[in-house]
Parts: C-alpha cells; structure tokens; sequence
C-alpha cells in the first residue's frame, strides 16, 4: 500500500534565496531614525552593533549575537592583544555577510585606554573599524 497517491513527485527542490540588506540607519548623534540604507551603509551599522553589545547582556537579542570585549578591560596587553581579534572573529561569525576580519594593529600599550584597528570584509567592500578598552 502506497503511503502517497500515484504520479505525486517530490522533485520539488529547496532553493537558498538570499534575503536583502534593506534596514533603518540610525543617525548615533541625534539617536534618531536617518533613513534607510542598504549594502555596505547597513554592514557598517551591523558591525557597529556587534561590537557595541555585550553578549548575554541584552534579553532581545540571541545568545549568539554580541561581541564579548567588556571583561578584557584591565588585563595584561599581551593577553588582550591575543585575545581581541579571536573574541570580534568569533562575534562576526554569526552574520553570513561578514567574510573576515584582519589586519588588527593595537596602540596605547603602558596607556590607560588600548586601541584596537582592524579591517571587516563584508560582501559588499571593506570597512575600517576600531574599538577602545
């Protein structure tokens, strides 16, 4: 006994169809809605907001999402500058967009704050990025 009727196939194929990048800009002066923006205006907004949230901290996002930087504050440098390039890979890893991250150079070592500059390739250019501790 057959569990479907005759002459229904499943050749139906599952296709991958890649989702926009369409999103609101935030304009960070005012804290205000700027428009929309799409490509690599939305990817430097994405990547502004990984590093800038603190995973686990934040209910409305997932455990996944986030960057985990807040507790290398006031470690050894060597430590730190070891750390912050596998912390920030592992916090772009979750955004298919987001190729890589490279060429970190670090400066204020024996200073109270540490600088950390870095390149993300996305699929739409490279952008420059920095964080502070």
């Amino acid at each position: 006994m057959a569990t479907l009727p005759e002459g229904v196939g499943l050749t139906v194929s599952a296709g991958y169809a890649e989702q926009p990048t369409d999103t609101f800009l935030i304009d960070w002066s005012s804290r205000q809605i700027s428009g929309t923006g799409s490509g690599l205006a939305a990817m430097r907004q994405a990547v502004e907001i990984i590093l800038q949230n603190e995973r686990f901290r934040w209910q409305i996002y997932s455990s996944d999402f986030g960057s985990e930087l807040e507790d290398l504050a006031g470690e050894e440098y060597d430590y730190i500058t070891s750390e912050i390039p596998r912390r920030i890979k592992e916090a772009f890893s979750q955004d298919s967009r987001i190729l890589s991250a490279e060429n970190f150079v670090f400066s204020g070592e024996g200073s109270d704050t540490l600088s950390c500059a870095f390149d993300v390739v996305t699929v739409f250019g490279t952008l420059k990025e920095e964080v502070v501790l």
